[in-house]
């Protein structure tokens, strides 16, 4: 096994640990441990609400959850050398749930969890058709989950971090801010809102104490979308094996990892939408001096996916275009095709006894593909959600026979108000 260079301890929160890391970001949040090029090491990763969701029938917890801690990130680690200008190259070695820990009270310890949030505590991507809070938990048995809230699916989980980046510049940040501001400006009483700004309250800034912890919270940048730095871009093919090339804005890099995923489908669409967990990361690094003009990559990682995927051969495929459900037509918007195309197969799945929400749960937990398939012809964009079928227990194809129908169980847990 690598070096742990960053450990959790799973009877202590967050910001009791032995090293404490951060949920903000900003060029000013020290290095918490350091590493060479070439190194291999492990980094243990606190799921991303520490602890505050459990594993029962109840979805209350989602319903509270507190948006303003998150995300519980490890780091950040400087690897020695490395300069604003150069590329940092980060291999996905190994990852997986809490080693050792099959059973416990944190996601995993053998299980994780999906989840709906309410349209008032920050929504998910089909907000006005699913307003309320929901939960789902799924148990782990190797790298399969299946769960007593949705009968019938079991799949291979894709683990992957979903977030993972390098600290900005000071003027890295000051542009997120004031770009981002500009929009919530657009709209300051929208629910959900636009954007989030930086708020100092329930920042976690590694060592950084006083006055210096006050200056940095109040700036420092919110960790819920992607930036150019990478962040939280919830790519579910960020597997094992997988080699991402980020960019360096400050000396040492900074890189934080952290919202680990046991699998997702793309685009995480019910929010909280992936199944969350803690677990591990072993990871090597390397350094391409001066590597983001040499290729051009000023912003945004690329990467290499890893070639440890299930390999799903069959799939059923669901299509929209840029309507809206009242009819209106709107122009190439991928955006609002792609929620149609996922209504479609959540309108499917219904037909086989699964009620809408345990529909959408599959869909954001699963190892779906979303597809941008046509983004030329106006006025309508089309997208497409693909649904491997042997993640089903039943045939979920259409036929002469009609749809299967499944005992739904007990059902999605949903909050009350």
């Amino acid at each position: 096994m690598p070096e742990v260079v960053f450990p959790l301890d799973s009877n202590k929160k967050f910001t009791d640990q032995q090293i404490v890391g951060h949920n903000r970001w900003h060029p000013d949040i020290p290095a918490q441990v350091r590493v060479k090029p070439g190194d291999v090491f492990r980094v243990d990763c606190r799921e991303w609400f520490d602890g505050a969701i459990q594993n029962d029938d109840s979805a209350e917890d989602i319903l509270h959850a507190p948006l303003l801690s998150v995300h519980t990130l490890s780091g950040p680690i400087a690897v020695e050398g490395a300069e604003p200008g150069d590329l940092l190259i980060v291999d996905i070695v190994d990852v997986g749930p809490i080693p050792q820990e099959d059973s416990g009270p944190l996601a995993g310890q053998g299980w994780g969890y999906t989840g709906i949030f309410a349209k008032a505590n920050g929504g998910s991507f089909l907000t006005d058709q699913f307003p309320d809070a929901y939960k789902v938990i799924w148990d782990f048995r190797g790298q399969v989950a299946t769960s007593r809230h949705v009968p019938g699916v079991s799949f291979t989980g894709i683990i992957h971090p979903g977030l993972m980046g390098t600290a900005p510049s000071a003027e890295l940040l000051a542009k997120w801010n004031a770009r981002e501001q500009a929009l919530i400006d657009t709209d300051p009483d929208r629910v959900p809102p636009l954007a989030l700004p930086p708020n100092p309250d329930s920042a976690i800034l590694g060592s950084l104490s006083g006055a210096e912890f006050d200056r940095v919270a109040a700036e420092a940048a919110r960790t819920a979308p992607p930036r150019e730095n990478g962040g939280n871009q919830d790519i579910k093919n960020l597997s094992k094996g997988t080699r991402i090339f980020y960019p360096v804005f400050v000396d040492g890099a900074k890189l934080s990892v952290g919202d680990l995923h046991f699998s997702q489908g793309d685009g995480e669409i019910t929010f909280c939408g992936a199944i969350e967990m803690g677990g591990f990361i072993d990871l090597h690094v390397d350094l391409i001096k001066g590597g983001m003009q040499t290729y051009g990559v000023s912003e945004n990682a690329i990467f290499m996916p890893g070639n440890t995927e299930p390999q799903y051969s069959q799939w059923l495929a669901f299509s929209g275009t840029s309507v809206t459900l009242d009819g209106e037509q709107r122009y190439l918007d991928s955006h609002l095709s792609y929620q149609r195309a996922c209504l479609h197969a959540i309108n499917y799945l219904t037909k086989f006894g699964y009620t809408p929400e345990q529909g959408y749960m599959i869909l954001g937990a699963a190892p779906i593909e979303g597809r941008l398939s046509g983004v030329v012809d106006i006025p309508n964009s089309c997208s497409t959600v693909y649904l491997p079928t042997a993640i089903f227990d039943f045939d979920v194809r259409p036929g002469p026979g009609g749809p299967h129908q499944i005992d739904p169980g007990q059902g999605v847990p949903k909050a009350s108000f």
